[in-house]
């Protein structure tokens, strides 16, 4: 046969196959006039949003996506040789054509955003290679600058990387090369331990990214939780971007505070650190904080009253650190409830007009909205009375507030005749531990007798935050809904104990310098399921303008968590999973999500909630997605990390999925 031949042929088979796919309703081709999309920032953009208005993947053609390339680090660990277990939970930020972003062990890496190859890798030679305590060793990601003027822009440094490190070090990278911008405090680094006071290594550091605005950078960080009253402060610090010098720090301290004051050049301890991810409104100048808890966490009475600011979300001036208002989502909290959720920043439209708004995801299953510019409640908060006899020598609020506009997302009764269990026998033992237990609500007071903590400590909604679809005027957020305990140890008691030893989910915790330490658990059957009633994760979809749910489904389900082969059983696989990351919404009509233990990322429909798309990894997908288009005639890249957390193997996969070509 000639070469004209074969390649008449060849053209005829290739049109026979079109003819049939197009009949079949197979493969549709990717549609090139759409919108082009970016992610400079961790939440897609400074507020957070996580909302990609690219509409190349829609849900008529998301059946077809799959893997375009993936990237290995190698920069992961396993738990072994006395080294913390790694985590890849790191959303990437998109500079121009290139993912950056940031590995366990903060290595800093550039690649190709259409190809995944890889450009620059920054290593800043970490120093603490082990961490003695049950956090697992990850960086959510990294944050970037820029100079105003297009001619500084192009130089050295002229375009930068912000990371914050385990060794606690701001870090300065230029975006282009990966060198370290040595202008940048000293030789591209800052110590951010400077006015911490003594503190261990693995008491404090960071795990969240910077965020910029104008032109300072600012960070937070994490505290170790329960060991002390004196834990290290949670001060929240502003950097010149070209410098590295302070600009600012905002020490959470009342207005009217009686405790231990600081030593001079140091900021006051056990302080509600700020250990999440921060955002920002650059034409208000401000930047949102999320708090954790004043130290510590489940016993209020020893604070001396640091917990004026914790549980909350604060608003800062970002040129000069300045409060600016706060609004406290849990008074007094005991049950380790702070802010773990990013604050979400965007524009609620009413019949009264466009109001600057800022959503707040709680571990409650709560959603506040407020008034961005004020802190103010949109559409009221009510203060609920709560039971108030704790252990004695506590001190607890009579109320608590719960958001009016939209509902509380978790329940609130959990009884014996709700327990679950795999099998009838699984679940009498559930009924027999729920009733061991007090329970009279979310807000049960910690005792020495036990009480169930429900939602459990994870939430409720948890770092992942919320995303928000602009254009259909919907929030969707995902959330853990099992019970756990929480028993209240007399110091004597525990001071007695043969061996102090815990190991998380099961821990118990010091708190020294209070009348008490803490136990605390989940409430599992002996087949490892929740005894509380399923689905244990959900994603929600929820009207902004009326408040109501749109859909409710289940996320994840029993995969790699029951035993084989009970969590391949209908009535048990899909009842939803423990989930720890965020979801994506598209313009087109998707959410994407991973988050749950079983290591799938999924796509729903964003109008129905019904899964449309699923594809498995090897490791749990506890990073946020993202997603981006480039270039009118390229494709819509979905992009997640696949590196596990603490119910799934250590991993260093970053993915990307694509329309076939």
């Amino acid at each position: 046969m000639t070469t004209e031949a074969r390649t008449w042929l060849h053209g005829v088979v290739l049109l026979l196959v079109a003819g049939l796919l197009a009949c079949d309703g197979g493969s549709v081709s990717p549609d090139f006039d759409g919108p082009l999309a970016d992610w400079p920032e961790y939440g897609g953009d400074k507020g957070g949003m996580r909302f990609v208005p690219a509409t190349q993947i829609t849900p008529a053609n998301v059946d077809q996506l799959d893997v375009a390339w993936i990237h290995r680090s190698g920069d992961y660990s396993d738990g072994g040789d006395g080294n913390a277990r790694t985590s890849l939970s790191v959303t990437p930020i998109l500079v121009d054509d290139a993912l950056v972003f940031c590995t366990p062990y903060n290595r800093v890496i550039s690649v190709d955003a259409e190809t995944g190859v890889e450009r620059w890798r920054f290593d800043p030679h970490q120093r603490q290679e082990t961490l003695p305590d049950p956090h697992t060793r990850l960086c959510r990601g990294v944050a970037y600058w820029e100079e105003r003027a297009a001619d500084a822009r192009d130089k050295h440094c002229g375009r930068r990387i912000y990371t914050a490190t385990v060794d606690s070090e701001l870090l300065a990278i230029d975006a282009t090369s990966g060198e370290a911008c040595t202008d940048f405090g000293q030789s591209g680094r800052v110590a951010l331990r400077e006015g911490i006071g003594e503190a261990e290594a693995w008491e404090y550091y960071t795990t969240s990214p910077p965020i910029s605005i104008g032109d300072v950078i600012v960070v937070g960080a994490m505290v170790y939780d329960n060991r002390r009253v004196d834990a290290p402060p949670g001060v929240v610090r502003g950097f010149d971007a070209r410098t590295g010098e302070l600009e600012w720090g905002w020490d959470p301290v009342p207005p009217e505070y009686d405790g231990p004051k600081p030593t001079e050049g140091e900021f006051t301890k056990g302080t509600a650190n700020v250990w999440s991810i921060l955002s920002a409104d650059e034409d208000l100048d401000l930047v949102f904080v999320p708090t954790g808890n004043a130290a510590t966490d489940y016993f209020a009475a020893s604070r001396h009253g640091l917990d004026y600011f914790a549980s909350s979300v604060v608003a800062l001036r970002g040129s000069t650190g300045e409060l600016a208002w706060n609004f406290q989502m849990v008074h007094k909290d005991v049950w380790d409830f702070d802010t773990a959720s990013q604050p979400v920043v965007f524009d609620l439209n009413t019949p009264d007009g466009t109001i600057p708004a800022l959503a707040q995801a709680t571990k409650m299953g709560h959603v506040f909205l407020l008034d961005r510019r004020t802190g103010k409640p949109i559409f009221g908060v009510e203060e609920r009375p709560v039971p108030g006899d704790g252990v004695p020598g506590e001190i607890l609020s009579p109320t608590q507030p719960f958001p009016t506009h939209i509902p509380p997302l978790h329940p609130s009764e959990l009884t014996p005749e709700m327990a679950f269990g795999f099998t009838p026998l699984d679940r009498a033992a559930c009924r027999r531990l729920i009733g061991q237990y007090r329970y009279d609500g979310p807000f049960t007071p910690p005792t020495i007798e036990g009480s169930i903590q429900y939602p459990i400590n994870m939430g409720g909604a948890n770092w992942g935050s919320v995303s928000i679809d602009p254009e259909r005027g919907r929030l969707y957020v995902n959330m853990t809904r099992i019970a756990g305990a929480i028993e209240m140890v007399p110091r004597e008691e525990y001071d007695a104990l043969d061996t102090k030893a815990s190991q998380w989910p099961y821990q118990l915790m010091p708190m020294l310098g209070t009348p008490y330490a803490v136990r605390l658990k989940p409430l599992l059957s002996p087949l490892g399921a929740p005894c509380s009633p399923p689905p244990w994760g959900t994603l929600t979809a929820i009207d902004l303008a009326t408040g109501r749910v749109a859909w409710e489904s289940a996320l994840g389900n029993s995969r790699n968590q029951a035993p084989f082969p009970i969590w391949m059983l209908p009535g048990i696989r899909d009842r939803g999973s423990p989930n720890l990351g965020g979801s994506i919404a598209t313009a087109s009509g998707l959410v994407f999500i991973g988050a749950a233990t079983d290591g799938y990322l999924r796509a729903f429909d964003a109008e129905s909630g019904e899964v449309l798309w699923s594809h498995h990894l090897p490791h749990t997908v506890n990073a946020t997605p993202m997603s981006y288009r480039l270039r009118k005639d390229g494709r819509q890249f979905v992009v997640v990390a696949a590196g596990g957390h603490a119910w799934s193997t250590a991993g260093d996969l970053l993915v990307a999925f694509a329309l076939p070509e």
